[in-house]
């Protein structure tokens, strides 16, 4: 599916994989595989962002994945994320769609919300959002209408 899909139906907490249709190289080609798997990988949906048209300039809309938190001893080091516009030119997958039942913890950033962790269920985000302060934090819970979304047409849309 093309990048525009994703940032129409898929919900936050989506799991997508993207790709660009080439063969993984051999691992003893560093700089091709490495070329490799910044086109090619998994993340989750975590935030949405509308066009923008300012007087200088305009964005198409995009959207960010997070693909992993790296660190040492419980600390988070580094947060890894990328950003794709709907213009993208890879393919895209919905692996996994959040649930019905488990609960997004989100927080307002600008024009749209950002997931900051996604929890089986309500109790589980408020002891994350107890340990984790967010100001402008809210939680917002899975629905099977949000679910039933998804189908268009008598087909899953993925």
């Amino acid at each position: 599916m093309s990048a525009h899909i994703v940032y129409e139906s898929a919900p936050l907490g989506s799991v997508i994989r993207y790709s660009d249709g080439a063969a993984k190289p051999p691992a003893r080609f560093t700089k091709k595989l490495a070329a490799w798997e910044s086109r090619n990988g998994v993340g989750r949906l975590v935030r949405k962002e509308p066009p923008r048209e300012r007087a200088t300039y305009s964005s198409p809309a995009h959207f960010t994945l997070h693909e992993g938190d790296f660190g040492q001893a419980g600390t988070i080091v580094v947060s890894v994320r990328r950003t794709w516009s709907v213009e993208s030119d890879l393919r895209f997958e919905v692996l996994e769609r959040p649930m019905i039942g488990t609960v997004r913890v989100l927080q307002e950033l600008g024009d749209s919300p950002e997931l900051l962790h996604l929890a089986q269920n309500r109790e589980a985000a408020e002891r994350w959002l107890a340990n984790n302060e967010y100001r402008r934090a809210y939680l917002e819970g899975v629905c099977a209408d949000e679910v039933g979304a998804d189908v268009i047409g008598g087909r899953t849309a993925a």
